[in-house]
């Protein structure tokens, strides 16, 4: 099934704001990440879901851990773990908040 657009409310941000002010913007995945047409990604992987079923994730979650593990060279479990542990990997292609 589809995943559904990350709602774009800024009312729940709280932790969101507090890594964004963390982050250096200027760093190349966060530079990549602004620079990636994700509107067009999902229009294009959109045939491949089906109408039942579970929720699948977020398209920019999975393009984007896809883009980390090729671009470091990690191991899945590699780039799970230094999501959860990178800040900069967490605002990357791969960050889940909307833009």
């Amino acid at each position: 099934m589809r995943p559904k657009k990350p709602e774009t409310t800024r009312s729940g941000d709280l932790f969101e704001r507090g890594w964004t002010r963390s982050i250096n913007l200027k760093h190349e995945l966060a530079q990549l990440a602004g620079q990636i047409d994700w509107d067009f990604i999902d229009g294009e992987i959109a045939p491949l879901y089906s109408d039942k079923g579970r929720p699948g994730i977020p398209t920019r979650f999975a393009i984007g851990l896809l883009l980390l593990k090729h671009i470091y060279g990690l191991s899945d479990e590699g780039v799970c773990e230094r999501w959860i542990y990178d800040p900069i990997f967490s605002t990357s292609p791969a960050r889940v908040f909307p833009a």
